[in-house]
């Protein structure tokens, strides 16, 4: 089984209260793109979305340039049908992300959950080049911490600390502010992460 095809099984057989990953609110990622005090114009694109809300909150809260990249068709056709109306604000693109080719620069750069399931050097050299090309200002990065899970879904994952995020990324970006959280997951088990934001060097 493809990575995708895995992704399609997992959206077309399983609801939101299902999966480990569901927030109600994204409270920490929603915090810390508000730290970054960017316009409401600012370019911003979710890695991973899925049928997350946090599109959901960014378009509440004024935000009008989004995108959320997902590698499931279902799961963005599952956040379109939860949007209405408000799914046509939203910029969706459907790809791997280890093969995703930008066609604008991003002022900034979001992703929970997704990049620490590229578990090869050769898939995160490719995430780190994408971020080095195609982010302009603000890159926010949310993985298991080294206390959360080995595995999610049923696949491998990498955990990282703040010192793993910073080497992976700090050649280019410098460090703004990092911490770690307990996910309470929709069936009450506790899900250790790691978050970093940063900021472009030039």
């Amino acid at each position: 089984m493809t990575t995708k095809e895995h992704w399609e099984t997992v959206y077309e057989t399983k609801n939101p209260d299902q999966v480990s990953w569901t927030q109600d609110k994204p409270t920490v990622s929603l915090q810390l793109i508000a730290n970054r005090n960017l316009p409401k114009t600012a370019k911003i694109i979710d890695i991973g979305g899925g049928d997350s809300k946090l599109v959901d909150y960014l378009l509440e809260d004024g935000y009008t340039n989004i995108t959320v990249l997902d590698i499931s068709t279902k799961a963005i056709a599952k956040a379109q049908a939860r949007l209405g109306e408000k799914a046509k604000q939203v910029q969706w693109i459907e790809t791997d992300i280890t093969t995703f080719q930008p066609s604008i620069i991003y002022d900034l750069w979001h992703d929970r959950a997704a990049f620490h399931f590229l578990t090869s050097q050769e898939e995160i050299r490719a995430y780190t080049e994408l971020t080095k090309r195609f982010v302009e200002d603000s890159l926010i990065i949310g993985t298991f911490s080294k206390s959360g899970p080995q595995k999610c879904s049923g696949l491998e994952i990498t955990q990282y600390d703040v010192e793993g995020l910073t080497t992976i990324f700090g050649e280019h970006f410098k460090k703004v502010d990092c911490l770690t959280t307990d996910h309470v997951t929709p069936f009450d088990t506790v899900q250790n992460f790691q978050f970093c934001s940063f900021t472009k060097q030039n």
